[in-house]
């Protein structure tokens, strides 16, 4: 990100001086997570086949401003099936060829992001939060670094494990393309 977006990005939506932040940038298919201007760590990710989008039911990405708003799974096995947010102790069979399953599955951890700009990512019919819009993991680890999620920013499972350890509730997240 060059200094004028990020002199903006703090100047409306935080972060604070030293307060740690994440991009998802979705035509790198990559997440960042970072501390002012400087990159801590970097993933691949997947965001979704259908591009970026707001509205509900689009199977889109949204962009803009985010925040985490729930961190779900601090106590769960890597590659551990979350259903309706819950921990189903079952575990899911990872794939590392680029094979799509049957399921779309959510694995390993859960950040649920909250939109923050009202009319963008947070209103009605747009609202990222009642969206179910996640960074979590993946049994379809093949297939990252390409868009095919339904929307969620899917991860490796030890990735993600790896990024929610490292934030908190509120980290502020940016999805752009």
């Amino acid at each position: 990100m060059n200094d004028p977006d990020y002199a903006k990005l703090v100047k409306i939506h935080g972060p604070t001086p030293g307060e740690l932040w994440i991009l998802v940038d979705i035509c790198q298919q990559s997440l960042s997570l970072n501390k002012c201007q400087q990159t801590l760590a970097a993933w691949p990710v997947s965001t979704a086949r259908n591009g970026c989008g707001n509205m509900q039911d689009s199977l889109k990405t949204p962009t803009g401003m985010h925040r985490i708003a729930e961190k779900i799974g601090s106590d769960s096995d890597i590659n551990t099936i979350f259903k309706g947010r819950v921990d189903t102790h079952c575990q899911a069979t990872v794939v590392h060829e680029p094979h799509s399953q049957d399921e779309d599955l959510i694995t390993s951890r859960i950040l649920w992001l909250t939109g923050i700009e009202e009319g963008k990512n947070l209103g009605e019919g747009i609202s990222s939060y009642e969206r179910y819009i996640y960074i979590h993991g993946t049994p379809e680890e093949g297939l990252i670094g390409k868009p095919v999620s339904h929307g969620c920013i899917r991860m490796r499972n030890q990735d993600v494990i790896e990024l929610f350890d490292q934030v908190d509730v509120d980290t502020l997240v940016l999805i752009q393309e």
